[in-house]
């Protein structure tokens, strides 16, 4: 039987078991820390790290990242590793990119959720950028946004009530898109 890896974004992962349950196909999952993102440059170092350790493991190895500000690194790495991965220029690409792009269109200050996001914003934004000991930086970082659009995957109300959290930490109205 063929072994299949897939190295994913920690924002994607669970997304990537559970499409891979639903489909029936056997594959491992082997995130990295969605923390990243605020350090987008290491990025293709840790995925080039993974795919290093999984060479010769695998069949098959695929990449479920979008490139996340890796202004094309990401794609070198893949490229020369020979492998594959999601296209999109970010997250919010893979989950609703004609969503993504209609928003932005409305309002271009529009900061996206996603249910991932949402549930971990504590700690993925307040916590890793410092808000929650520098509560002044918050309209430094976000001053120029206008609204929080939480692209709800699985609208639970946990989420929604992590995303109402989320929005209401930024000074921002939330709308919804499901």
């Amino acid at each position: 039987m063929s072994r299949t890896a897939v190295i994913a974004c920690g924002a994607l992962a669970a997304d990537v078991r559970r499409i891979a349950r639903r489909r029936g196909w056997h594959i491992d999952v082997h995130p990295v820390s969605a923390l990243l993102h605020n350090r987008p440059d290491q990025i293709p170092g840790e995925v080039d790290a993974r795919l290093a350790e999984l060479a010769g493991d695998y069949d098959k190895v695929a990449v479920a990242y979008a490139d996340c500000g890796t202004y094309g690194a990401l794609d070198a790495v893949v490229s020369r590793r020979e492998v594959h991965r999601l296209q999109g220029e970010h997250c919010y690409d893979l989950i609703g990119r004609e969503e993504v792009r209609e928003a932005l269109e409305e309002e271009p200050g529009t900061y996206f959720l996603t249910d991932f996001l949402a549930r971990t914003f504590e700690h993925t934004v307040m916590r890793e950028l410092g808000l929650d000991r520098c509560p002044e930086l918050r309209d430094d970082y976000f001053g120029h946004y206008t609204r929080v659009l939480w692209l709800a995957q699985r609208p639970t109300l946990g989420t929604k009530l992590a995303a109402e959290r989320a929005a209401a930490a930024l000074g921002l109205p939330l709308e919804v898109r499901e």
